[in-house]
């Protein structure tokens, strides 16, 4: 009788196992999560951010330290443009190489329009600004 129960029981117990199916969705909506998610997980992200960017950490000026940076580009912006005017005079930029100090320019037509290269000869660093046509 005993094993007449017992397996009466397990006969009835794989009739009622239901299944369902593993559905796998993603929290972060790079990877197809909710895009809901995205302000939630980058928040504790930051949260649990232990490092800090110093070359943004604000410094703050004085009203002394702020007038004399002021006055320096003040300054500059009149030398730099005293010296254009002594190099292209008033007709503009014309095209060619020029050289102030260390830094050398030089002046060409483009496809863009006008191209002007720098080059400081002391670091190597060098730029280029192009001026579109009109």
């Amino acid at each position: 009788m005993k094993t007449l129960f017992l397996i009466m029981t397990f006969i009835l117990g794989f009739q009622s196992v239901e299944a369902q199916d593993l559905v796998y969705k993603p929290k972060n909506p790079a990877f197809g999560g909710d895009t809901f998610n995205y302000q939630w997980l980058a928040s504790s992200a930051e949260s649990q951010n232990k490092f800090t960017d110093k070359s943004v950490a604000q410094v703050q000026q004085t009203e002394l330290e702020r007038f004399t940076a002021s006055l320096n580009s003040l300054l500059l912006s009149q030398i730099s443009s005293s010296l254009f005017k002594q190099q292209f005079g008033n007709d503009g930029i014309k095209i060619g190489s020029y050289t102030f100090g260390s830094l050398s320019v030089e002046v060409y037509p483009s496809s863009g329009g006008l191209t002007v290269d720098i080059l400081d000869t002391k670091t190597g660093a060098q730029t280029q600004v192009i001026i579109p046509n009109r």
